[in-house]
């Protein structure tokens, strides 16, 4: 069996939005498979990160998981549930639940936080192999031209 090489012409006559869909379902289940080797899932990572204010949280403050989901709307996938994600950090005693409903970080959850956040060199390690930096800064770059011409908001990530 023969594999046909296909021409850079042929390549550059693809459709964009179809690779990047591939790309992204690829590069998601690669990254949540290892988390979840390791312990976690994204979501609970995305509860622990969104809650402190170490990290994205400007004041650390509780939140209820109705302003949770808005504030991880650019990136919560729609079967991630985060009442059961969060339900799991609860029993971990990562998370704590006030009257209000809101949820807090504890300190032992901002350590799994800094302990999980470690992981993340190794997945990018791996998933960038064979990729050197110069091109993937070009191709984030071709990214977001096309994010821009197809009248998209610039990618602050």
């Amino acid at each position: 069996m023969t594999t046909q090489q296909t021409s850079d012409a042929e390549l550059a006559g693809r459709p964009a939005a179809y690779w990047t869909g591939v790309a992204y379902k690829a590069l998601t289940a690669y990254t949540r498979a290892r988390q979840v080797e390791l312990g976690y899932t994204q979501p609970q990572f995305w509860l622990l990160r969104n809650l402190s204010e170490n990290d994205i949280s400007p004041d650390g403050k509780g939140m209820t998981l109705r302003e949770l989901r808005e504030a991880m709307a650019s990136y919560i996938r729609p079967e991630d549930d985060l009442a059961v994600e969060a339900e799991v950090l609860l029993e971990r005693g990562w998370l704590t639940r006030d009257a209000e409903e809101r949820l807090w970080l504890t300190e032992e959850g901002e350590r799994a936080r800094v302990e999980l956040g470690r992981h993340g060199p190794a997945i990018r390690a791996a998933l960038h192999e064979g990729i050197d930096d110069a091109d993937y800064v070009t191709t984030l770059k071709v990214l977001q031209r096309l994010i821009q011409n197809a009248g998209g908001a610039p990618a602050t990530a």
